[in-house]
């Protein structure tokens, strides 16, 4: 197994190179490294994306990683008396039980209309759920990234070219003073490059399927 990852990393290095020339610096290489080593991530199948220099995890890729560890099975449910359908707020409870004794690693996730992009507002349910279910698995298999699908960056719509231009000289946490796009329309445009969707979470086994209202 450690062979395997071993020739993992060194094609997630060549495959991270290409992909992101330019951005990598030695030390994001040597996490990546490390990261494919412990948890045999592979960046060919989107289980890890570089955004203003740091390394995100995401959902396929913490789900193929509780596959390969035989995870016995992930529990979900509504935090119900913090939901609200018609504001659109949901909150849900995952539980990841790594083995048949185990007794649970859990994890909470929210989404509402002001936290979750434009583009997938309506589905804050499911991105709720999905929340959840990969900080309950980070916290199972000892994950020190953040999910991409956790962002609160993702939150607010695409803002169009002449306003990045109009706001070149202001600085914001989600963007640069350089005139660069913000972070959350970068993530966006990510999520349509690699097919990923944020407002689907399946779980490999639910124990107990959520309760819909």
């Amino acid at each position: 197994m450690k062979s395997h990852f071993g020739r993992l990393a060194r094609k997630n290095v060549r495959l991270a190179k290409g992909k992101w020339a330019g951005e990598l610096s030695g030390y994001q290489l040597q996490v990546l490294r490390s990261l494919t080593e412990h948890y045999g991530f592979a960046v060919a199948l989107s289980d890890l994306l570089l955004l203003d220099g740091s390394w995100y995890v995401t959902h396929a890729g913490l789900l193929r990683l509780a596959a390969r560890g035989r995870c016995n099975g992930i529990r979900v449910e509504q935090v119900r008396h913090f939901c609200d359908p018609v504001a659109g707020r949901w909150v849900f409870k995952a539980t990841v039980y790594k083995s048949p004794s185990s007794k649970g690693f859990v994890g909470y996730g929210d989404a509402d209309p002001s936290n979750v992009s434009l583009m997938v507002h309506g589905a804050e349910l499911r991105i709720a759920e999905t929340r959840a279910v990969n900080r309950a698995l980070r916290k199972a298999y000892g994950i020190g990234l953040c999910s991409v699908e956790e962002l609160g960056s993702l939150s607010g719509p695409p803002k169009p070219p002449q306003i990045y231009r109009a706001q070149e000289n202001s600085h914001s946490s989600n963007g640069s003073s350089n005139g660069q796009p913000r972070l959350r329309d970068r993530l966006c445009v990510l999520i349509r490059q690699h097919g990923l969707d944020p407002t689907r979470s399946r779980p490999m086994r639910r124990i107990s399927a959520a309760h819909r209202p």
